[in-house]
């Protein structure tokens, strides 16, 4: 919520979902001066942290990730006022966190994120020398989640990786956690001064007005942002269309397709119904990846199951009142028979779990409406006649972050069709499990093709997410002593490198 007053700058305030009650202090909301600072700032810090070896950084991460689970019990009470996401939940969420820090430092010490190619001079062909490495982009803006008050937000994965990649980071603080944010923020400065770097590293701007203030910024060479699709869309546009366009690297929304096969739906209907709800409930479904479109056969009993445990869940409170109020406004306008519905549960912003149904004729009339995202704990199950008719469907769906298969020994000849036709609209495959959880390892692709994100090639969680923020450079007959020390015939960092025969 925004205060202005005559005589005062005008603040942010976060509220408790449980009541609906402001919590934590007003935060002063950034001017354009303001946001100039904090940008200005930053740019001083990068040449110095863009010049640390690997090693160096990956200490400094090091250091951020023990201030983090120092201050676990202080962050976690702050957020819990903000979120009403529950201790058990936030206090893994800073586990993850600092786990994602300590992820990118393993990465810095391996060195393979330097990308060093070597093509040797080869006078036969008239080739000249030529080596390749990739290099901090600049200053990175990256805007924070609703959802993930510590994982995706000041100091969250992408902080975490762009820091990797030689980079500081501008965060756009969420209005839904400011006092978390600027608690966090106090931690995380300290840290960073006390392990020798700059506390300017990290910079903070709070706001509505100053997301696009930061976006145009001249000083900021890309952009990460985690949120709704019509704000990361406006944000996109402002991005290309600036004098000199720059990355957006965006996740917007995604309906997470789960498909389940009918040997599998014959033989644990009510295990796959139960495993649902849960997945469709987390967090009150306040997850990117929540599973809002499951196709089942028409045949058997799922369909009965899935509205069995629908009427048994209990939701909760949403994070803000304004993500209720859009929940409700989905729910109410969906096309398709409303299922089944659970109950709200406690809490001022307490919203019920909602299932719909449509058969594949209605899906595919309506596609376009019933595959937007409603962020909440609302879904839609599709029932198919058959194997073709179900693979005919896929096919309409738009990009998004996961899809599911389920499927029995005897099905996996349709699921190698299904996961086919899936594969090109997702960024993550998962076999016989839920889509919520995104595990922190260097494999992992959270991503996907639009609306999923605006750069399917990329990642905002795993290993390769630092890729985002570096650009390659090629020197071509350096001498030695000149060239980076990545390049050099010596490789005196030891680093791993390509080199053409």
């Amino acid at each position: 919520m925004i205060e202005s007053h005559a005589t005062a700058r005008a603040t942010v305030r976060g509220f408790n979902p449980r009541t609906g009650k402001p919590s934590g202090q007003p935060v002063p909301v950034s001017d354009e001066a303001e946001v100039g600072r904090v940008v200005a700032a930053a740019r001083e810090a990068l040449p110095g942290w863009a010049a640390r070896g690997g090693g160096e950084r990956a200490s400094v991460l090091e250091a951020v990730a023990d201030a983090l689970d120092a201050a676990r019990d202080e962050l976690v009470a702050i957020a819990d006022g903000e979120t009403a996401l529950g201790e058990v939940r936030l206090s893994g969420e800073v586990g993850r966190t600092s786990g994602q820090l300590r992820m990118f430092a393993g990465l810095l010490r391996a060195g393979a994120h330097v990308g060093a190619v070597l093509s040797p001079a080869d006078p036969a062909l008239g080739r000249p020398d030529v080596r390749r490495m990739l290099h901090p982009i600049g200053v990175v803006a990256v805007f924070a989640a609703s959802n993930f008050p510590f994982a995706f937000s000041v100091v969250g994965g992408d902080t975490a990786s762009a820091w990797a990649a030689g980079c500081p980071v501008v965060v756009k603080v969420h209005e839904a956690h400011p006092a978390t944010s600027i608690a966090v923020a106090r931690v995380v400065r300290a840290a960073l001064a006390a392990a020798g770097a700059a506390e300017d590293l990290l910079g903070l701007v709070v706001g509505p007005a100053s997301g696009a203030v930061l976006v145009t910024h001249p000083d900021i060479a890309a952009v990460g942002f985690t949120g709704s699709l019509s704000g990361g869309r406006a944000l996109f546009d402002l991005a290309a269309g600036r004098p000199d366009p720059i990355p957006f690297f965006g996740e917007l929304g995604s309906v997470n397709p789960v498909v389940v096969l009918p040997g599998a739906a014959a033989e644990r209907a009510d295990e796959l119904a139960r495993g649902y709800l849960g997945s469709l409930t987390l967090g009150t479904g306040q997850f990117c990846t929540n599973p809002g479109l499951l196709f089942v056969p028409e045949a058997g009993g799922l369909l009965d199951a899935v509205a069995a445990h629908t009427r048994t869940t209990t939701g909760g409170p949403m994070l803000s009142e304004r993500i209720r109020d859009a929940y409700e406004r989905g729910t109410a306008g969906h096309t398709g028979r409303e299922l089944a519905r659970g109950t709200a549960g406690e809490g001022a912003w307490a919203v019920a779990p909602v299932v719909r149904h449509a058969d594949l004729a209605e899906f595919l009339a309506h596609a376009a409406e019933l595959t937007e995202e409603t962020f909440g704990p609302a879904g839609l199950v599709v029932t198919y006649p058959d194997p073709d008719a179900l693979l005919a469907a896929l096919t309409v769906l738009p990009g998004s972050l996961t899809g599911s298969v389920h499927a029995v020994e005897t099905d996996h000849p349709l699921a190698a069709r299904v996961a086919a036709v899936l594969r090109p609209r997702v960024g993550r495959l998962v076999h016989n499990g839920w889509p919520t959880g995104v595990a922190v390892c260097w494999a992992m692709h959270h991503g996907g093709p639009w609306p999923a994100t605006t750069a399917p090639g990329h990642t905002s969680v795993g290993g390769t997410a630092l890729r985002r923020w570096l650009v390659p450079t090629a020197y071509q007959d350096w001498p030695d002593a000149l060239l980076p020390p990545e390049l050099r015939d010596a490789n005196p960092l030891g680093v791993p490198r390509e080199i053409q025969p």
